[in-house]
């Protein structure tokens, strides 16, 4: 059986897939990745044995996003979502709140998450808001695929730069292929 590493996106909160140990490798010699979490103790050639890498550049996955439709929940999308606003004060958050607890058997999504300060977030504890006697200052909502990549992507300013592979010209003639005829 072949052994094979987790591959994660710019940020280590996305699983894009998984890869053969030697194409892991390979990135991260290219310097395309960085060990995420490895095998202690055990070496392939000069690298630890990864069990994970975490890419560099952050790849956007439309792939993922077209099969469910809506974009992958996650606690530091809530937080961009909400612009870092506490949902119950407006002050800076750095938190996520389960607006129903987790604990009564409600999920973590988009639409039971808000961003938190810390000291709103332990004043409601385990409660709803009403039971904590806190009001939701936003509504919850599931972000767009274009919302999320603008988090991700300035326009002014891009995340990283594209590569552009150009089949005729002398820069770019180690990233092309030849055409076919």
């Amino acid at each position: 059986m072949s052994a094979t590493v987790t591959v994660y996106n710019l940020g280590g909160g996305e699983v894009l897939g998984r890869v053969s140990l030697q194409h892991a490798i390979t990135m991260i010699y290219k310097g395309k990745a960085k060990i995420k979490e490895a095998i202690e103790g055990v070496y392939f050639g000069p690298f630890e044995r990864p069990k994970a890498v975490e890419l560099l550049h952050y790849v956007v996955a439309k792939w993922k996003y077209s099969r469910t439709g809506e974009v992958p929940f996650s606690k530091r999308g809530v937080l961009r979502r909400d612009n870092y606003e506490c949902g119950y004060c407006g002050k800076h958050a750095d938190t996520v709140d389960h607006i129903l607890p987790k604990w009564a058997g409600n999920a973590a999504s988009w639409m039971n998450s808000v961003a938190a300060c810390r000291k709103c977030n332990q004043k409601k504890g385990g409660h709803s808001p009403k039971e904590a006697g806190m009001k939701l200052l936003i509504s919850p909502r599931v972000p767009s695929f274009h919302e999320a990549y603008g988090w991700t992507h300035n326009e002014d300013e891009p995340a990283s730069t594209p590569v552009h592979i150009n089949r005729g010209s002398e820069p770019d003639k180690i990233l092309s292929r030849k055409p076919r005829k």
